[in-house]
């Protein structure tokens, strides 16, 4: 949603938005039935706090880059009229020296030259004078200037004195109260429009899938979590075989005839974290008669510790696993020991494709015939493996819908993926003895 809101008296600015921001966002009008929930309505008044806080920030910003100009605006006036008043005082008394000095005559009789050197004089003092003035008045520019710059850094000393002295105010009283609302500080500067700018270079929540993965909610159902009391799962630690406190889904609406076109549901995606010190987790899909996940469709199964840590994917049938493909984790994303990794498993005609954080990790081709026309597959995260060895991971969310192939239109080089052969036919050619003895015997000729 791009218009926020305060309160539900204001919700018709963002469920009818105008149709200039229509065709500014590219929005829709939601129908009259849609509902936020609790977390959208709390994003929405958390939003319109931000932007209440900017706001006020720019107004109080703006205020005080005009009473700083006013400040030195009037500082320079009055500088200015101090030296007009200056040089108004200085100049009839530099001109009644002079006149004095060209009225006064030495004793004696007059000699040739006196003139030109009473001249000579008047013009060097005027000089001097005139550059000792000059200097003056640099010399109090230049102290004005300092005066205003102390004054400016003295004013913004106070200024981050205020700031500080409130932000721990601020602090102590969240601490008193909870925990509240608190501004990111930036790398760089904000612009104008920086809260929509910046907003994007937050990390995503690990209960959300990222808009990369352009996950469309009217595409799918999120099938997990089912309450909102619920938040995540975890396997039992104290189970002791795999069905024991396992997390069972079904995976409703299954057609492989869509599937294998890209319709359909056909794209099943899992949030969800492993911690550094995890030996192993796994999740399994199965047909409509699994019988407790006796026979497995797909079977996707990462390993920290074994032969330097590698994800096993298999299938089980009746029982029997079939032959694993072991991939190395060094090939991968990084899965154990992250704040939250994404998979998305597609199920297609040729088999399940496996993304890992947007990468192509594998494809298991298809070794049972899945279920003709619409069905249900049934999705497992079991608590242990079959020794009873328990799973260490936590599922976040899982997605099941529709999305168009994620796979490129050639995937060789991708573990798991068959690669096509070119078989020629072979010819057999049968020979007589005798026409064997005359070929040997040109041979021979032919090689001397």
């Amino acid at each position: 949603m791009t218009q926020m809101v305060g309160s539900s008296s204001s919700s018709s600015s963002w469920r009818n938005p105008s149709a200039e921001n229509q065709q500014k966002y590219n929005l829709v009008e939601l129908p009259e039935s849609f509902v936020p929930t609790k977390e959208e309505e709390d994003l929405l008044q958390a939003y319109e706090s931000l932007r209440n806080y900017e706001k006020e920030a720019a107004r109080v910003k703006e205020q005080a880059a005009k009473a700083k100009l006013a400040t030195a605006d009037l500082k320079y006036k009055q500088s200015i009229a101090t030296e007009e008043v200056n040089e108004d005082v200085i100049e009839p008394i530099e001109q009644k020296v002079k006149a004095k000095k060209r009225k006064k005559r030495p004793v004696g009789a007059p000699h040739e030259g006196d003139n030109h050197d009473e001249n000579i004089s008047d013009e060097y003092e005027s000089e001097h004078e005139e550059q000792s003035r000059h200097e003056k008045r640099e010399a109090k520019l230049a102290e004005m200037r300092e005066e205003l710059e102390e004054a400016k850094q003295t004013k913004e000393a106070a200024e981050e004195a205020m700031r500080a002295q409130l932000l721990q105010e601020q602090e102590a009283a969240d601490i008193e109260s909870g925990p509240s609302l608190k501004r990111k500080k930036m790398e760089e500067p904000l612009d104008k429009s920086a809260l929509l700018a910046h907003l994007d270079k937050h990390t995503t929540p690990p209960h959300e899938f990222s808009k990369d993965l352009e996950i469309k909610s009217w595409e799918g159902k999120v099938l997990f979590p089912d309450s909102p009391n619920v938040s995540s799962w975890s396997p039992q630690s104290n189970a002791s075989h795999p069905n024991e406190g396992a997390l069972t889904l079904e995976l409703p609406d299954f057609d492989i005839s869509q599937a294998h076109h890209g319709q359909g549901n056909n794209t099943l995606a899992i949030k969800f974290t492993s911690p550094t010190d995890a030996k192993r987790f796994s999740l399994n899909i199965a047909g409509p008669d699994h019988a407790d996940f006796y026979s497995v469709l797909f079977h996707f199964n990462p390993r920290a510790l074994e032969r330097g840590g590698q994800v096993v994917m298999n299938d089980k049938k009746e029982g029997n696993w079939g032959q694993g493909l072991n991939i190395p984790l060094s090939q991968l994303p990084l899965i154990f020991g992250q704040e939250a990794c994404t998979l998305v498993i597609q199920i297609n005609g040729n088999g399940f494709d496996v993304f890992l954080e947007g990468e192509h990790c594998a494809r298991l081709q298809h070794r049972q015939p899945l279920p003709d026309g619409k069905c249900s597959l049934y999705l497992q995260f079991p608590s242990t493996d079959d020794y009873g060895s328990p799973e260490s991971w936590t599922v976040y969310r899982v997605w099941w819908g529709n999305k168009k192939p994620m796979a490129k239109a050639d995937p060789s080089g991708v573990p798991g993926v068959a690669a096509k052969h070119l078989l020629l036919p072979v010819r057999f050619f049968f020979l007589s003895y005798r026409d064997a003895y005359l070929s040997a015997l040109c041979i021979c000729l032919l090689w001397k």
